[in-house]
């Protein structure tokens, strides 16, 4: 089955691109910018990193590492970086979160994050023939009017992007908060996908779903505890991108069998297995892949329905799909 995992054509639709510093390239940048990080060497950080209590103990150590992003170079090298390691598990497409609502708050121009980032893009596209797509990721723990401001300011650079998320701190800050930015993301055309139901309960999945009109719930796995939005969401094919080593670390559940995925696959839920923060989490995509084998031992047929469950939640043309389910289908044939 480990060979099998690795041939699939893989689309990610949860990473965020500053959750894929590795410690070696965090250093680095710090050296390059002359900054002075609170740790002082790579073994120190990986024992923080071995013992995040939730959500906001990673946020905070994430934030002071943000700090040695400063140039479009900074940038380019975190995403290339990013964009190599997983072509080697065979990623084909991925849609990445960029942080840029803390960016602009450090003072980073927008330029600088774009330039970087969309040069990086390009070259995943010439040397691994992959796919990519950027969505700007706004900090629900920060006023609505601020995200509104910066989405502004980026339409400057409306060509970078497809999109638009929400991320940070869920508890005491519900989706109905930005009402007024998803409303006029829509209004631009944009994708929309708000991560929801991580820590915040089943309540805020609605929210996001009824008031913010997603696409995609980032997350979503405390979908289970109401029956009622449970169906909603199988009948509306709205996708769930489920990130379980995250969920490991940052103690959502104690164990990876303790995911609901077996209860989503059975009620018809369009859920996909990403990796969110892989540099934090101890894995990218195929290594949580491999976690869910190991802990579910899913069939060819289960592994099928996700592969297939991600191509359909992309934002991508209808040929981008069919070139990808056209190779999802050759690997089969090799596997037969």
């Amino acid at each position: 089955m480990d060979s099998f995992l690795r041939c699939l054509p893989k689309v990610e639709l949860h990473v965020h691109i500053e959750g894929t510093m590795e410690p070696d390239l965090l250093f680095k940048l710090a050296k390059r910018n002359n900054i002075t990080l609170p740790f002082k060497d790579i073994n120190e950080l990986r024992e923080i990193y071995a013992n995040f209590n939730d959500l906001k103990s990673f946020l905070d150590v994430l934030e002071k590492e943000c700090s040695v992003l400063i140039t479009s170079e900074d940038f380019y090298d975190l995403a290339w970086a990013y964009f190599q390691r997983v072509a080697a598990d065979n990623v084909r497409h991925c849609e990445v979160f960029v942080d840029i609502h803390a960016h602009i708050n450090r003072g980073v121009p927008l330029k600088c994050q774009f330039d970087g980032l969309i040069r990086a893009c390009q070259r995943a596209t010439k040397e691994f023939n992959m796919t990519t797509a950027l969505l700007l990721s706004f900090l629900r723990d920060e006023s609505e009017q601020s995200a509104l401001d910066i989405l502004d300011k980026a339409l400057e650079y409306r060509e970078y992007f497809i999109g638009i998320g929400l991320e940070s701190n869920e508890i005491n800050n519900p989706p109905s908060k930005f009402i007024r930015l998803y409303k006029k993301a829509h209004e631009l055309g944009l994708h929309c996908v708000a991560h929801a139901g991580e820590e915040g309960s089943a309540s805020y999945i609605k929210e996001a779903l009824d008031l913010l009109k997603v696409e995609r719930i980032d997350h979503g796995i405390h979908c289970i505890d109401d029956p009622i939005l449970l169906k909603q969401i199988a009948q509306s094919q709205i996708p769930l991108t489920m990130c379980p080593l995250s969920n490991l670390k940052l103690k959502v559940v104690k164990k990876i069998h303790d995911l609901p995925l077996k209860l989503l696959l059975e009620n018809n839920i369009r859920v996909t297995i990403n990796s969110d923060d892989p540099a934090y989490f101890d894995g990218y995509i195929l290594a949580n892949f491999y976690a869910i084998q190991e802990a579910f031992q899913l069939s060819i047929q289960d592994w099928i329905q996700l592969t297939q469950n991600a191509i359909y939640a992309a934002f991508i043309s209808n040929e981008r799909r069919q070139e990808l389910l056209k190779e999802l289908e050759d690997i089969l044939k090799n596997h037969q």
